[in-house]
């Protein structure tokens, strides 16, 4: 039996179509993924990325608000979007038949978008609320004072939401100059995932996707990573504590391995963290830790919730595991963390949607589709050795620790910094 390919086309203007046909579904996931993110917005404009993102669905030229939400429920399609610090997605999910109609809709609310002032005003009061939602949900705003605290007054250590002065500002005028400046058609990827030609996609994208004004803005500010301390004494029930130090990018040599560590560290209920932090000790409910990265860094975090009487155990707790594990791992559990990676890349394999955005998000990063063998192949590399190598490396950063809630008792960082 053959297996489909991945393709790729390169159009004129720079803009990327590529596909990943799978014959035995009779759907399609396709969407635009465009190399802008919060990284990339001025200060004062902070959350420009994510109004616009909004004020996409709200009415084009040719098309209500409305108009856009029927037409694609007519045909039992749904639509969705999303903006990450470095990269902003419209996307949808329709029978294979109805592929004309998503592209034209999607080509229609990235290019054609009015930007009603009353429609925007509206919209304005929403994402103000989402913003207050965030900040009245404690497991959430403390990940955005870590991340402010991290890359300090840095682009990248801005809200994605922005701030309810900065959405506050928003006109019209300043999304729509947004968009003219950084949609660009070198800075977008088409992908699509499912029963789909990709030749038929192309023609598709050569017809509806024509308006594209932008030019390539400068690269934005690179990452710098300055860690430091973040603390708000809140009357809650729990205490939040994200600690954190500096990660790896994308195309570092470490980053599967940090990968790996952050799996065996705190990626599931045999994790180390896991084990000692909730079933061993009690002192939380919820203990894990995860590698980020961007184009040009990244982070690795800790992240755990618990009780106020709990907090001033929970921390030393923290600081043994993280110096076990720059001291040795045995060879079982980086074959358990590697275990669960693979299963998690050949699981997401079975879903249209996972495969699409996986698709978008490696040309948008690597210029390229990456091979699943070609990935598995990397995490087979990685050894005990390697697994300690990186831990050495990324634990003797200065530490970044961001604590939102009942955190009385917490101590400085300075105990944080160093072997115990």
């Amino acid at each position: 039996m053959t297996i489909p390919e991945i393709r790729e086309t390169r159009l004129p203007g720079g803009m990327r179509v590529v596909t990943d046909p799978m014959d035995t579904v009779e759907t399609v996931s396709v969407g635009v993924w465009a190399d802008v993110g919060a990284r990339h917005e001025p200060a004062e404009i902070n959350g420009v990325c994510h109004m616009l993102e909004h004020m996409a669905f709200k009415g084009t030229r040719r098309r209500s608000a409305l108009d856009i939400a029927v037409e694609m429920e007519d045909v039992g399609g749904h639509m969705n979007a999303y903006t990450s610090r470095e990269h902003t997605a419209f996307y949808a999910k329709m029978l294979r038949e109805d592929l004309p109609l998503a592209v034209d809709i999607l080509a229609d609310i990235v290019q054609h978008s009015v930007f009603d002032p009353e429609e925007l005003a509206r919209e304005q009061g929403v994402v103000i609320q989402e913003i207050f939602q965030s900040i009245d949900t404690p497991d959430d705003i403390v990940f955005d004072h870590f991340q402010a605290t991290a890359y300090g007054n840095q682009p990248l250590g801005r809200p994605v939401l922005g701030t309810v002065e900065s959405v506050g500002r928003l006109s019209a005028e300043v999304i729509g100059g947004f968009r003219h400046a950084h949609y660009s058609a070198d800075r977008l990827v088409i992908a699509a995932a499912g029963r789909v030609d990709h030749d038929a996609l192309v023609d598709l994208v050569r017809t509806h996707f024509t308006d594209l004004t932008g030019r390539p803005p400068p690269s934005p500010q690179p990452a710098r990573y300055t860690g430091g301390a973040y603390q708000e004494p809140r009357d809650v029930e729990q205490a939040h504590i994200v600690l954190g130090f500096d990660g790896v990018s994308y195309s570092d040599p470490d980053y599967y391995a940090s990968v790996i560590l952050a799996t065996l560290l705190g990626g599931g209920m045999s994790s180390r963290l896991f084990q000692e932090v909730r079933e061993k000790r009690g002192l939380a409910y919820t203990v894990n830790a995860f590698a980020s990265s961007y184009v040009d860094g990244g982070l690795f975090t800790l992240y755990a919730g618990t009780g106020p009487d709990q907090v001033a155990q929970l921390m030393p707790v923290l600081r043994g595991e993280i110096d076990k594990v720059r001291a040795a791992v045995c060879a079982d559990e980086v074959a358990r963390a590697r275990a669960q990676l693979r299963a998690g890349i050949l699981m997401g394999q079975e879903s249209t949607s996972g495969r699409c955005e996986q698709l978008a998000r490696q040309i948008l990063v690597y210029g390229r589709p990456v091979p699943n063998a070609e990935v598995l192949a990397e995490l087979e590399a990685v050894d005990e050795a390697a697994v300690t190598r990186v831990a050495e490396r990324l634990f003797s950063s200065p530490p970044t620790l961001a604590a939102l809630g009942a955190i009385k008792g917490l101590e400085s960082l300075e105990p944080l910094t160093g072997r115990q």
